[in-house]
């Protein structure tokens, strides 16, 4: 499950008793696993870094993690420290909790998660608060139903705070819209906007260098060593859009355009290796100012769950800005040991 490290786990212990950390040199794919779908990843007010992941039953006969939690001081090393929920909503009669959001606003923590199953018709998007970042999470019921919003399939929320004003971003598979939220984050303000087209989901914005980038999951997230999950990024110059890729090719039109390629998947690459279906990312920066991509991806050795889901462990990679875009070197998720991210010291709380 969690990486083991024997003599070297005792000594970070020790290192963290004593105060400081020096991060590890390299490290190597995965960072977590059986599964840790869907991250979504935090630097908390305490300094350390916090992931959140999809509900999924891991295998060890403890049943669901209702949206597990890990925590780590170097992105490499990762611990898992509780769920979100001890016990499923009751806003919705049936259901799984995904791809959570996590956020930090006006001194708590709010996470944003969508409720569903396959097939849904009605599948919604929730919202829980917590002074910290284990928590424990105040559910505050749904933010919205897809009926209600009128956009189908809504799942995959992201926040994203623009000169102080918060908008939520979502959607799977029927377009990326989005909605300007209350100051406090617990509530829609506005009406939705569209902001890219039907080939996309599992929406993530960052603003770098003038531009905002939309990075965007497409394919099959969940067919084992079959899934043909893959990652797009498209640029604008304001958060409503309109996103293009390198051509100038609107995203919105998707028979014109799937964006830039970031990651590939199954089918697309060179037979050999080892990480397939990449996809659902978050961004990260370390203290060195490198981004880093967290993500899940499917291991062609280990498709599967014991419960027969796709299995899909956590990986790291660094991004590399070229001409203005950011690339992942190969597209392809790295394999061997690479250089880690750069962590200054911090201290234990």
């Amino acid at each position: 499950m969690v990486k083991t490290l024997g003599i070297g786990l005792l000594l970070l212990l020790f290192v963290w008793a004593a105060g400081s950390w020096a991060a590890p040199a390299v490290y190597q794919n995965p960072v977590f696993e059986p599964v840790f779908a869907d991250p979504s990843i935090i630097r908390a007010e305490d300094g350390w870094f916090y992931a959140y992941g999809t509900e999924d039953d891991w295998g060890d006969g403890r049943g669901s993690r209702l949206m597990p939690i890990l925590r780590s001081i170097d992105l490499v090393n990762w611990t898992y420290v509780g769920d979100v929920f001890n016990s499923k909503p009751d806003w919705k009669a049936q259901g799984y909790l995904w791809a959570p959001d996590i956020h930090y606003r006006d001194g708590h923590y709010l996470l944003y998660y969508a409720y569903s199953v396959w097939g849904d018709p009605d599948p919604g998007i929730g919202v829980a608060t917590a002074a910290s970042p284990t928590g424990p999470f105040t559910d505050h019921g749904p933010l919205f139903m897809s009926t209600e919003i009128g956009v189908a399939n809504s799942i995959d929320p992201f926040l994203f705070v623009d000169d102080g004003t918060p908008y939520l971003f979502w959607g799977s598979f029927h377009g990326i819209f989005g909605v300007e939220l209350t100051p406090d984050g617990l509530s829609v303000a506005g009406d939705p906007f569209p902001l890219v087209g039907r080939a996309f989901e599992a929406a993530y914005i960052i603003e770098r260098y003038g531009y905002y980038y939309f990075f965007g999951s497409l394919g099959a997230c969940c067919e084992g060593d079959r899934s043909s999950y893959h990652v797009s990024v498209g640029r604008s110059e304001t958060l409503h859009g309109p996103y293009r890729d390198e051509l100038g090719f609107d995203l919105f039109f998707s028979s014109v355009t799937h964006g830039r390629l970031l990651l590939i998947g199954h089918g697309e690459q060179k037979d050999g290796k080892r990480f397939v279906g990449p996809g659902h990312v978050s961004v990260i920066r370390d203290d060195a100012g490198t981004d880093w991509l967290l993500y899940h991806a499917v291991d062609v050795e280990q498709p599967w769950l014991p419960n027969g889901a796709t299995r899909r462990p956590l990986l790291l990679d660094a991004i590399v800005w070229l001409d203005g875009w950011p690339t992942i070197p190969g597209m392809v998720p790295s394999t061997k040991p690479q250089p880690a991210p750069v962590i200054r010291g911090v201290h234990d709380e």
